[in-house]
């Protein structure tokens, strides 16, 4: 019985695994303290809310110039020594924010720099650092691996505005890049512990053109595989309707209410992150493997849950609401991992995840760039209402959509 589905004691055996998962958390950790770090300087430095956004903007804009790029050297290089590189690279640059602060030289255009930088490395880092994830973890054990490392991110998630906080009244908001270091250098020990053998093409003969080739080559088999092209579709719509209204639509909304908005705003957050993670950790015990119409399943759990918090009338509502989100949407990102694991070749995981990533935030950025033009004119509770309509009905549309235009050209073909 254990063999057919595996206890999380016995995944955590595999060191390679442990090391994966603290590296991974730790690093994560680190991740999110610096973004909160160079929101909360910028706007002490300039006392300005656009440029503040502007800093936000700057963690966006590498991953639209280079994330897909960052893919197809993931899979051209070893990917465990090009995350420790990479780890290695970016504690001095974070380290010198430390420096530029106590020296009194640090100014918001060096911030937007280092940001800019250290987001680059990011675009490398992530998908390389998803991608290995399958070399290391034996396909029977792959869901409920996922699901550990979700739940620790998440854990993290949730466990950082306290640390935060903590922080912030001891040893000051600068010392949030200290200790991202920090766990820069940790992450890096755990990646060299790893006992990792990889196949992996040889990038000396590569030039730089061939990453084009390299790109085109993807989205070529992309277009060709059903499965995929509806998971990417769905996926951007799904974050596209969701980003919004849960990050800024979900804070406006809550100041109907009560003028804790952030306070409320916070342990909703906190509620919604342990939601997540108790999702996380039961998945594996319903589930051994996910497919697409898992997917299908979650995504409209998820739009239920928004399509609830347009119908709020008090705060104790707005939990029922969160937690069906809380349902939905791990179900639906641990599916998405699992099929692009076990769908895209291993010489185009990097690809395919930095395709992801990349997908990812130009929803994110549409999102937020168009339903806040409409928030203008339009209520927030009908933007819930709608956007949950419209997660129900395009995650059963476009697999009709997608699956019956693939129908028609087999039948075409055939007919030819």
């Amino acid at each position: 019985m254990e063999e057919e589905r595996p206890l999380y004691k016995t995944i955590l055996k595999n060191k390679n695994i442990m090391y994966y998962l603290l590296g991974g958390g730790v690093s994560s950790l680190g991740d999110i303290l610096t973004g909160l770090a160079f929101v909360f300087l910028a706007y002490d430095l300039t006392g300005s809310e656009l440029y503040t956004t502007g800093m936000v903007i700057a963690t966006t804009i590498p991953y639209l110039l280079f994330g897909l790029v960052g893919g197809v050297i993931a899979d051209w290089v070893q990917k465990n020594k090009l995350l420790i590189m990479i780890d290695i690279i970016r504690i001095p640059l974070i380290l010198s924010l430390v420096f530029c602060y106590y020296f009194d030289v640090l100014t918001y255009t060096y911030m937007i720099i280092i940001s800019f930088f250290i987001q680059c490395c990011g675009c490398f880092f992530n998908p390389a650092h998803r991608a290995l994830l399958p070399i290391i973890t034996p396909i029977e054990q792959r869901n409920m691996t996922n699901s550990l490392y979700d739940s620790v991110t998440r854990g993290i998630t949730v466990l950082s505005p306290f640390l935060s906080i903590l922080l912030m009244k001891t040893v000051g908001v600068i010392h949030f890049f200290t200790i991202d270091a920090i766990t820069y250098f940790i992450s890096a020990l755990f990646l060299i512990k790893m006992n990792v053998t990889e196949d992996v093409m040889d990038a000396k003969k590569k030039q730089v053109k061939e990453v084009i080739l390299s790109l085109r080559e993807f989205w070529i088999w992309m277009k060709s595989n059903k499965q995929i092209t509806f998971l990417f579709l769905l996926t951007f719509t799904m974050v596209f309707m969701n980003t919004w209204v849960w990050k800024v639509g979900l804070l406006v909304s809550l100041g109907e209410f009560t003028k804790d908005s952030k306070e409320v705003y916070s342990v909703i957050q906190g509620f919604f992150g342990c939601i997540v993670i108790i999702t996380n950790m039961i998945i594996p015990f319903i589930w051994k493997k996910l497919d697409l119409a898992i997917y299908t399943i979650a995504s409209i759990i998820w739009g239920i849950g928004i399509f609830l918090l347009g119908f709020t009338f008090n705060i104790p509502f707005y939990f029922v609401g969160v937690f069906i989100v809380g349902i939905g949407l791990p179900l639906a990102g641990l599916t998405r991992v699992y099929i692009l694991q076990k769908l895209v070749p291993k010489d185009m995981l990097g690809r395919g995840f930095s395709f992801n990533a990349v997908l990812l935030y130009l929803a994110d950025t549409a999102s937020l760039l168009i339903f806040g033009i409409l928030s203008i004119f339009v209520s927030i509770n009908v933007i819930f209402i709608v956007c949950g309509i419209g997660m129900i009905i395009m995650s059963v549309a476009l697999k009709f959509l997608v699956f019956r235009r693939h129908s028609v050209k087999e039948e075409t073909k055939l007919m030819c």
